[in-house]
C-alpha cells in the first residue's frame, strides 16, 4: 500500500498560470494525463480565472469545493455562485469557466477535483 501526505504549503506552483495553483495530486505521484484523479488548490484574486479558458470535459467530472471566499462559475445559463464550504459538481459535456469576479472584495481558495 502507498500513503502520501501532501502539505499544500510545500507544493510549488503547478504551471505558468498567472494565479496560485498547486497540483496536490501531482505531488502525490499522480501524473496529470493518466491518473484516475486530479486535485489542485487554487488561490484566485479578484479578476482571476481558474482554468485557462471557457471549456468542458468529455469524460471527466469536475468538482469545485470552496474553502474561502465565493467562486463564480460561468455556464451557458449564467453564473453559478459557489459559497464557502459548498461544492459544485460539473458533469461531462457541460462548458464552464470558474473565476473570481473583478468586483470581488477578497481572494477565493478552491479545491478542484477531477475524475477520472
Amino acid at each position: 500500500m502507498d500513503y502520501v501526505l501532501v502539505d499544500p504549503n510545500e507544493v510549488e506552483q503547478w504551471d505558468d498560470r498567472p494565479i496560485d495553483v498547486r497540483s496536490l495530486s501531482n505531488q502525490a505521484g499522480l501524473t496529470p494525463h493518466d491518473a484516475p484523479l486530479g486535485l489542485r488548490l487554487y488561490c484566485a484574486q479578484p479578476g482571476d480565472q481558474l482554468p485557462l479558458r471557457y471549456h468542458g470535459h468529455t469524460e471527466q467530472v469536475e468538482v469545485f469545493f470552496v474553502l474561502d471566499g465565493e467562486l463564480h462559475v460561468e455556464t451557458p445559463d449564467g453564473d453559478i455562485i459557489v459559497g464557502r464550504e459548498q461544492a459544485l459538481f460539473i458533469h461531462p459535456g457541460n462548458p464552464h469557466r470558474a473565476h473570481n469576479p473583478t468586483d470581488a472584495t477578497a481572494e477565493v481558495r478552491v479545491l478542484a477535483i477531477g475524475a477520472p
